[in-house]
């Protein structure tokens, strides 16, 4: 959906309607519940599974067996987590779950909470292991190990370990100081892991969790084309004869989703695309064009008086985010009610899901960033087409539909659009003078090849005049910063190594071309200390 700025991420005033999936009928055919224990490496677990063509969903660590179970489900992991199963209302594990006759693999904390739950010995460490290690395995007769060499490096991160298997498992590794680095119960399809097979630190990891799959009997079919099957039929069944609104901004999310949206219920889908003012250049002319050939149903709304008109002398930068996000409400809100809608789409991924949840977060639980301030009086049910997606399976799904490569390259661009890069007053004549060199910015970025090496990259037109010298003339005029940055997730960021050359192209342009504009810098700060976004 087209973020709403400056949205309330707590406030959850909407209404949700219950979309098949855990605990309901099958969302796809075949499914590796997460149970996560508050690991930091529980996405990455994910991750690995969706690259080997396996559908896997986390679920919060009390997850009952009812909440988990279904006909599509295959298969359980238990993530890792900080706490030891020795204190007193340590997370557990649901007794049912081991009842449902899926085969379950116990990573780290996984492996020492089964242990604790099925009679074995857990030794409480003074002091935790972290780090590369060797295990010694044992692959005769071992599911995990089959196939694998018997030495192999492998990450741990653990204070506890298990001392002594509970009765009927065969410990198949072990290092010089955990005796049990691994351990199998092949009658009752237990498998358990000290160390992380997720990481790739883990040299063998990936055909550890392939091994496990496939003693689940996953096909391992996940992608993109069989999601867009599986997720028109769903949106289907949900929407029934009714009607969707979606905030289209020409991002990768909202633009994927309204796609998907239309293959699966056409003209009941209505996209509203809001032209706040703060928008880059020609940003509305772009994304006309580029879904001109998808005939999507799309209403066209240049509000951008009214929220230059309302941010007039503004500066906080809070007070910014708060005026733009009540105004994308009220013309949203405006728009939405001309259309009648029944159900609000949203571009909500998973990590959006994850994050929003916290530690432990389940596929159930969400409030979500892109929504939260729309007023309750909407009572407008959510449609989420997108719900299950890392970014990079959005984009396999947007180019799946059809989305151009162009488009379904975008850099990230937040809600309150350019005012986050604006520092200061906003002015009509700020915004068009940061369009300009923004413009100028992207255009060399993609020419040269680096608008693909780099995960966002923007320019901000600081506060501050400073004296120069064009031609034979003194002027004072404005100071334009670019920023570039590379990042796997977003969480953190490092800046982008751009070539001198580059740079100096792009400045030189920039103070040629723009008016208003005499001298650029190039911010080289990571993120943390900085932020990516300037507000």
């Amino acid at each position: 959906m087209q973020s709403i700025p400056g949205g309330n991420p707590e406030a959850g005033l909407y209404t949700r309607t219950p979309v098949p999936g855990p605990g309901g009928s099958p969302m796809h055919h075949e499914r590796i519940a997460i149970i996560d224990y508050g690991s930091q490496y529980t996405r990455l677990i994910t991750r690995r599974l969706r690259e080997l063509g396996a559908f896997g969903l986390v679920y919060n660590s009390n997850a009952t067996a009812a909440e988990i179970a279904g006909k599509d489900l295959k298969g359980v992991i238990l993530s890792g987590g900080p706490n030891s199963v020795l204190e007193p209302g340590a997370p557990g594990l649901d007794p049912a779950i081991l009842a449902l006759g899926v085969p379950i693999l116990g990573i780290c904390y996984g492996q020492q909470l089964l242990a604790r739950d099925l009679g074995g010995q857990i030794h409480r460490s003074t002091s935790r292991e972290y780090g590369k290690a060797e295990i010694t395995a044992v692959p005769e007769g071992s599911m995990l190990f089959a196939g694998l060499p018997h030495q192999q490096q492998v990450w741990m991160s653990h204070g506890d370990h298990v001392e002594v298997a509970p009765a009927g498992f065969t410990v198949t590794a072990k290092t010089p100081s955990v005796p049990v680095a691994a351990m199998e119960d092949p009658k009752r399809r237990l498998y358990c892991l000290q160390f992380h097979p997720e990481v790739t630190h883990s040299a063998q990891g990936t055909p550890l969790l392939l091994n496990f799959l496939k003693s689940c009997g996953m096909a391992l079919d996940w992608n993109a084309g069989n999601f867009i099957e599986e997720k028109v039929q769903v949106i289907r069944e949900q929407v029934g004869k009714g009607t969707v609104v979606l905030g289209l901004s020409g991002g990768v999310d909202s633009s994927v989703a309204a796609l998907l949206l239309h293959k699966a219920i056409g003209d009941q889908l209505t996209c509203v695309f809001v032209d706040h003012g703060l928008l880059r250049k020609d940003e509305m002319k772009q994304v006309q064009a580029y879904f001109a050939p998808f005939e999507l149903k799309v209403n066209w709304v240049d509000a951008s008086d009214e929220f230059l008109g309302a941010l007039a002398g503004v500066t906080d930068p809070e007070q910014k985010r708060k005026i733009i996000g009540g105004k994308f409400i009220e013309v949203f809100e405006r728009e939405a009610g001309k259309v009648k809608a029944d159900f609000l789409g949203q571009g909500t991924t998973y990590p959006d899901v994850i994050e929003s949840s916290g530690i432990g977060g389940a596929i159930l639980v969400k409030s979500h960033h892109n929504v939260g301030g729309l007023p309750e009086r909407m009572k407008l049910k959510l449609v989420e087409p997108l719900r299950e997606l890392f970014k990079d399976e959005v984009r396999a799904t947007g180019l799946a539909l059809g989305l151009p490569e162009e488009m379904n390259q975008r850099h990230p661009f937040p809600g309150p659009g350019l005012a986050v890069r604006l520092p200061g007053a906003i002015t009509r004549e700020r915004v068009t003078i940061l369009q300009n060199a923004d413009a100028i910015f992207m255009q060399e970025l993609k020419d040269s090849g680096w608008y693909r090496k780099t995960s966002q990259a923007f320019a901000v037109l600081l506060p501050v005049q400073t004296v120069g010298i064009m031609g034979d003339e003194r002027t004072f005029e404005w100071m334009c910063a670019l920023r570039a940055v590379t990042s796997e997730d977003f969480m953190t960021a490092d800046w982008a190594r751009l070539p001198h050359e580059l740079l100096d192209r792009i400045a030189q342009r920039i103070v040629r071309e723009v008016k208003g504009i005499n001298r650029v810098v190039f911010d080289i700060t990571s993120k943390p200390p900085a932020t990516i976004e300037y507000e």
